[in-house]
């Protein structure tokens, strides 16, 4: 083989950071050589390694070298591992965005398949060992190998090519089924990636069959290699086979099936808005029949054929240019080192938000969490909840018994406030009432001492009006999460006028701490998911109070690819915290937040979802539902609910931007994105609203250039 073919394709990207393959030949006992590739981009720990075209190629032109060594009897196996905590991170999403062509793409997957084969057939045992994150084309490199072995540390695991646009291009379509099985691969490549881009640690990797091997951290290459070693010698290969024949049991029914219930979620997820997903499940269900030289020539096709759509380059925008690099360097965020350390959190209120809250501190910041609440019997429920959450955990083994323990003994309640006397940064989570939050407040105040932020959960209220009558009005900073709070990932702070900087920069860093995406907002009503999603629901009850049939109104938005539709996420949050949130949006901002008479009229005869579901399972508005409601007879069409919806989107959005909500659309875009389920193929909701034209016709403008 030869790889000068692809110098095309090398030459696009000159200022690729090479992830390089550097060859150490290990003796292994019994006398053996192993050649272990150790990928690494010479950078530090916190940048992880990536697949370009210049890294494909070294890699494909190392294993050629082995190959040529492995059959002179020099090393009898190759192993393939990573620098600290990544085998390596994917393909460079810079990079492929830079492929403008067809032909170019299907070099690019080209490259990928030449190498990674290579792997597969090295002539002697090829292996794998999985020390840290393995996402897309890193995981394809592990599927190619021979054996696996994957660290109990590592996290990251996955195949998110569907989340992302493109199809799982070098292989993995065709090799993850046939190792863990049809069902587990339509988890891996479809329903991980649309359930907010999930990912599998090292011992559900192994669990499922990924990895042959699961060792701990601290000796993982050690280990690893002594174990390839008795693969080698000692009958573990036979060991492996055994396992991996019982793990990916399956037959040509289970096979379709895994594919029918694929096609069923991403219906549901996405309504089929996005070719990617249908994409690997094409490759999946022919799959079945092709031979792999047949299947790669499909992943290639599919994948140099997704690189050129703007599905792709959508979403490219939204992961790269948003989530990863605006997500993680929050415009208008001030100076870190301003933060003040926080060694001791209190959380007012012990119901299920501020449980939750309680559990995410003391998880992800390893800090003591107090909870108070008005009397001893609500305290003590919410400390079991969360202690409960922690055993739920501890069972599925997403923590060790020993980390479940301390987890356990952060976490304390009490009734009275003066618990929070030593406490950094104490977050209320009570009742959605101004004057309940500002009492809460003043008392909380008296106890602790004045380098104490006071954070505020409120959904939609000022900010500024709770912190008014306090001594210390500057230490008061919203902390908007979105629910449930473990699995959303934005965080809205929101900085009323006079928050100081020391507090804003403690909020952020605690953020980051928690994991979370935070944007910057400013103190006004609903900050921006909420009052994005207040417009959008006004719309479309709006137009079914006028007399549009519940079925167009709910599926009106279908092409937008939401998660849920408005009137089944409604019944979710609730109809009357949907209710409340209106009314408040309509105080604030007036008429063009519709509030619904007929969902008050729902609300007061207790029904609780606009759908009831029938016993062939489909969903109807019952006639008594109806009967209870008074509604105009001027229904509109699909597309015109649509039209309106996305020009109503555009002209508040358009108010928030010269109101300086946030600084600017792309903060609009992260937080749609992370806090609404906004589907990145769309690349975020400016950019869609220019696409369809909303823009222009509200504003006389786009929100973007080009």
């Amino acid at each position: 083989m030869s790889f000068e073919r692809y110098d095309e394709l090398a030459a696009l990207v000159p200022t690729e950071i090479v992830t390089h393959s550097y060859v150490q030949d290990i003796p292994l006992p019994g006398g053996d050589v192993l050649a272990l590739v150790t990928l690494d981009n010479d950078l530090d720990h916190a940048k992880p390694t990536t697949l370009g075209p210049n890294t494909l190629i070294e890699f494909g032109r190392t294993l050629e070298g082995l190959k040529d060594r492995a059959a002179r009897g020099e090393i009898a196996a190759v192993a393939v591992t990573g620098k600290p905590y990544f085998l390596v991170a994917g393909a460079d999403l810079s990079t492929v965005k830079s492929v403008k062509s067809e032909h170019l793409g299907r070099l690019m997957a080209e490259l990928g398949h030449e190498a990674y084969d290579l792997l597969a057939d090295m002539g002697v045992p090829s292996f794998a060992f999985i020390n840290g994150v393995a996402l897309g084309g890193g995981l394809e490199i592990a599927l190619a190998a021979n054996y696996r072995t994957v660290s109990s540390g590592a996290n990251g695991i996955g195949l998110p090519e569907a989340f992302i646009g493109l199809v799982p291009g070098w292989g993995g379509v065709y090799r993850l089924p046939r190792l863990i099985g049809p069902a587990n691969a339509v988890k891996v490549m479809i329903e991980n990636p649309l359930s907010n881009n999930r990912s599998l640690d090292g011992s559900s990797a192994h669990q499922l069959g990924i990895a042959d091997a699961l060792f701990e951290p601290a000796d993982f290459v050690e280990q690893s290699l002594l174990w390839a070693a008795r693969v080698l010698r000692d009958g573990e290969a036979d060991v492996v086979a055994r396992r991996r024949s019982e793990l990916a049991h399956y037959d040509d029914a289970a096979w379709t099936g895994a594919v029918a219930a694929g096609r069923a979620f991403v219906e549901a997820k996405t309504g089929n808005a996005a070719p990617a997903p249908s994409r690997v499940l094409d490759l999946l269900e022919a799959g079945l029949t092709w031979t792999q030289e047949e299947s790669a020539a499909a992943e290639c096709a599919a994948l140099a054929e997704l690189m050129q759509t703007p599905e792709f380059h959508a979403t490219v925008y939204a992961f790269l240019d948003l989530v990863q690099k605006r997500g993680k360097r929050p415009a208008g965020a001030p100076d870190r080192k301003l933060a003040r350390p926080v060694s001791k959190i209190g959380v007012v209120g012990a119901g299920l938000m501020a449980s939750q809250l309680a559990l995410l501190f003391a998880r992800q910041l390893k800090v003591p969490v107090v909870m108070t609440d008005i009397d001893q019997a609500r305290v003590d429920k919410g400390v079991a909840y969360v202690h409960a959450e922690i055993d739920k955990m501890l069972g599925r083994k997403r923590l060790s018994q020993d980390a479940a323990n301390r987890t356990k003994a952060l976490v304390t309640g009490s009734v009275s406030k003066d618990v929070f006397a030593d406490a950094d940064f104490v977050i209320e989570a009570v009742f959605e009432e101004l004057s309940v939050k500002k009492q809460v407040f003043a008392e909380v105040e008296a106890v602790v001492s004045p380098e104490c932020v006071l954070a505020t959960n409120t959904s939609s209220l000022s900010v500024a009006q709770m912190a008014a009558d306090l001594v210390h009005p500057e230490r008061v900073v919203g902390f908007h999460f979105f629910n449930p709070v473990a699995a959303m990932p934005l965080l809205e702070v929101v900085r009323a006028p006079t928050t100081d900087d020391t507090v804003l920069a403690t909020a952020f860093v605690l953020a980051k701490g928690l994991k979370k995406n935070a944007v910057l907002v400013q103190d006004a009503p609903a900050f921006v998911v909420n009052r994005i999603l207040g417009r959008m629901f006004g719309e479309i009850t709006a137009v079914f109070d006028e007399g549009t049939d519940a079925a167009t109104a709910d599926n009106a938005l279908r092409p937008m690819g939401l998660p849920m539709t408005p009137f089944r996420l409604l019944a979710l949050v609730g109809l009357p915290v949907g209710q409340h949130v209106q009314e408040s949006l309509h105080t604030a901002f007036g008429n063009r937040f519709h509030v619904s008479a007929n969902q008050q009229k729902l609300i007061d005869a207790g029904v609780k979802s606009l759908w009831e579901k029938q016993d062939d399972g489909t969903e109807t508005v019952p006639e008594q539902t109806l009967a209870l409601m008074e509604r105009g007879s001027t229904p509109s069409t699909a597309d015109e609910v649509l039209r309106r919806t996305q020009d109503a989107l555009a002209d508040e959005i358009g108010r928030m931007l010269d109101e300086g909500v946030v600084a600017a659309p792309e903060d609009i875009d992260l937080c749609m994105i992370m806090g609404a389920g906004w589907p990145m193929h769309l690349g975020g909701i400016t950019p869609y609203l220019d696409r369809v034209g909303a823009s222009e016709r509200v504003l006389g403008k786009t929100f973007h250039r080009g």
